[in-house]
């Protein structure tokens, strides 16, 4: 049998892996990983990088040094991420160039409290790509409000970017469009856009995480056979059918007559990318999420057990598509109960931000104390 991995590129889907550690890097393993499985990205954000840093010593002596040269905690973090993004860079840049581009990306997040804040989004961002000096880098923005100015602006000026934090089809849309405008800027300056690189990261299982737990407790107070059973048939249906329809509308989006126009100037569409497509619940198959949303012009940024799993055991067909009467059954059928979708993707935006901070404030707790410990033996 073939490698289902492979067999996704068929498909018009790319494999990114959702995770990065030096070690993998320099051992060889994401090297294999891209000649004998089609890997064709990483994604890092600030929690990949606190359990790689804070976690283990991997990185002592790295830190160490920086400690010796009087580095502070921020500084020590953004050196080794640099570097470890500096290197992924460098083993995906074969594949970058065999795709002309398209694939062979590696994302580096702005830091989660600028997540508000647009004017220092675009400033980070642009001391980032100017730091790290790959061309196939992409700044993660998050994309919340503020977040739509600074994307446009960015990808106006060259800088590839991941769009984050994606949950609602009206969030995705918004950084669709802006998107294009930004194209059309470069267009009216004389820029290219063959390019420019861009995908849009769609949350996809925390949906399921959230809204389940409300349906367990709806059917268990349900004492009507029928509605009970209905109740219970919605599980697991929430995240599927929003990524479904956020698909729909990319399809409409880039089939307009603004982006074709950009086409002719070679500019490519923005990816959707599947985000948070690992099971959390034992109860559904393990790959629930990544079997369900494979199609053309997208990519599945997979953890290493997702995508494991799928070499092993994936069937691949296209399926983004199939079903869509189902998909806005299910969301309907939603809303019939009670279930308000923009509360839980508002929600599931914020709850994004907090734990990315959560997870950066963990990460610099944990520099801090090694660099204590280091002092102290100093």
């Amino acid at each position: 049998m073939g490698n289902p991995l492979l067999e996704l590129q068929k498909h018009g889907q790319s494999v990114w892996l959702d995770y990065i550690r030096r070690k993998a890097l320099l051992s060889g393993d994401v090297r294999t990983l891209i000649e004998e499985d089609g890997l064709r990205g990483m994604t890092a954000n600030p929690s990949i990088f606190q359990a790689a840093i804070a976690a283990g010593d991997d990185y002592d002596e790295t830190i160490a040094r920086l400690v010796r040269a009087g580095a502070e905690p921020n500084t020590i973090y953004e050196t080794i991420a640099v570097q470890d993004i500096q290197t992924a860079c460098d083993q995906f840049r074969p594949v970058y160039e065999a795709t002309d581009g398209q694939d062979g990306l590696v994302s580096l997040e702005v830091s989660p409290a600028l997540a508000y804040d647009t004017q220092g989004t675009i400033e980070e961002a642009r001391r980032l790509w100017k730091w790290v000096d790959r061309p196939n880098l992409m700044i993660k923005v998050p994309g919340l409000p503020p977040g739509v100015p600074a994307i446009e602006t960015l990808l106006a000026e060259g800088i590839n970017v991941n769009v984050t934090l994606l949950f609602a089809i009206e969030a995705y849309e918004a950084v669709a469009w802006a998107y294009i405008r930004a194209l059309e800027q470069r267009v009216a300056d004389g820029k290219p856009v063959d390019r420019i690189a861009s995908v849009a990261s769609f949350f996809v299982s925390r949906v399921d995480v959230l809204i389940d737990p409300n349906l367990d407790k709806m059917a268990a107070a349900e004492t009507d056979a029928a509605k009970k059973a209905k109740i219970q048939g919605l599980r697991g249906k929430a995240a599927i059918a929003n990524a479904k329809l956020a698909y729909q509308s990319f399809n409409q989006i880039f089939g307009d007559a603004r982006f074709k126009a950009l086409a002719t100037k070679g500019a490519r569409v923005q990816r959707p990318l599947w985000a948070s497509t690992s099971v959390k619940d034992k109860a559904y198959p393990d790959l629930l999420y990544a079997e369900a949303l494979i199609g053309p012009n997208t990519v599945d940024t997979m953890p290493r057990e997702t995508l494991e799993a799928f070499r092993d055991h994936g069937k691949v067909v296209d399926t983004v598509e199939r079903d869509l009467a189902g998909a806005r059954a299910a969301l309907a059928g939603l809303a019939e109960i009670g279930i308000d979708m923009k509360q839980v993707t508002d929600q599931l935006e914020q709850e994004g931000v907090d734990k990315f901070q959560q997870s950066f404030d963990a990460l610099l707790k944990g520099i801090v104390d090694k660099r204590a410990a280091m002092l102290a033996r100093a």
